[in-house]
């Protein structure tokens, strides 16, 4: 196949003047080097597109391709991550991963929290906090746990967020509020472990991967959550751990793909959860245009630890793209 690869390229956007933070989700050279290796490794002809507005040129000119492998996250907005899509859909064009409307809701966690409650899919309490006095009048019982509420790669997370009164919640969300110009999403906070569970494929065909344990190193730096600072220096500060077969494993996979099955979510992902007070799991968060960085993004990580390598997962995804296709 002839395949089109759309990204978005740390490098470009720091020559224009943007911080490595607000440049966090995207990629290196070295990632996208990976993986157009990968796909021509798998016997495919690759083109390299970069960022939505490349991809708008291309199109326009009148450029067409089999497939478009995205990982494009988009810059600013609620529909940043649906802008590929969205337009390759406008083209007629397949692409891998998730749809624009699946991308624009789970990007926004309230929303995606809203959707999979109403389909009894079990999440923390919550509340939308869009200037200081709403975080005052918040009800929901301390302690609790505060984020922008369109943010990855855990960015606005630190360990300010984890609040266990009313004063410390009116003030991060205010920092919060100035900083990310977005509603800080308020849930309860939940105190057992945290795991990541990698997806392949849609539907009744989605399965999980691997379950990844998310363990904080102690020591006197630790802020207690897997912030942005632990998230992006993860080999100094966090341990991953495959959970072992059995009956948590069971209960914690059980929620992701309940979480990946109602929101619609394709081909291949991440589902955060994390268990409460009484060892029951819930979702956090989904990330349906997850990381592919070798040896640092989680999906990668955990297919490495399952003995899978990088160009198997790649393959992989491909074939749950390909299967989705051919079944519509």
């Amino acid at each position: 196949m002839r395949i089109g690869l759309t990204y978005d390229l740390k490098d470009d956007y720091l020559a224009l003047g943007y911080s490595e933070h607000e440049v966090a989700e995207f990629d290196s050279p070295a990632t996208i080097a990976a993986l157009e290796g990968a796909l021509i490794a798998l016997g495919h002809e690759v083109e390299r597109i970069g960022h939505v507005r490349a991809l708008a040129t291309r199109l326009v000119s009148g450029w067409r391709c089999d497939l478009v492998f995205n990982v494009a996250e988009g810059m600013a907005g609620f529909g940043r991550e649906s802008q590929v899509p969205a337009l390759l859909e406008a083209y007629g064009i397949p692409y891998t991963f998730s749809d624009p409307l699946v991308c624009a809701l789970t990007l926004h966690k309230g929303m995606a929290k809203h959707v999979a409650r109403g389909c009894g899919v079990p999440t923390p309490s919550f509340a939308l906090v869009t200037t200081p006095e709403e975080a005052a009048a918040v009800t929901l019982p301390l302690p609790l746990f505060a984020k922008p509420v369109a943010e990855g790669s855990s960015k606005g997370v630190s360990g300010k967020s984890l609040v266990t009164s009313r004063a410390a919640l009116v003030a991060v969300c205010t920092e919060l509020l100035r900083e990310h110009r977005q509603p800080v999403l308020v849930e309860e906070y939940l105190r057992g472990r945290e795991f990541t569970v990698g997806i392949l494929g849609t539907g009744t065909a989605a399965r999980a991967l691997a379950t990844l344990e998310v363990l904080l190193r102690p020591g006197p730096d630790d802020d207690g959550s897997y912030s942005y600072r632990n998230k992006t220096q993860w080999r100094d500060f966090v341990d991953y751990r495959l959970l072992e077969a059995g009956n948590l494993r069971r209960d914690v996979e059980e929620v992701a793909l309940a979480t990946w099955r109602c929101l619609g979510c394709r081909d291949a992902g991440r589902v955060d959860v994390r268990l409460d007070g009484a060892g029951r799991p819930q979702m956090l968060e989904v990330n349906p245009l997850a990381g592919l960085t070798p040896g640092y993004s989680d999906l990668p990580i955990m297919a490495e630890l399952c003995g899978m390598d990088y160009g198997t997962l790649i393959g992989e995804i491909l074939r749950c793209t390909l299967a989705r296709l051919d079944a519509t």
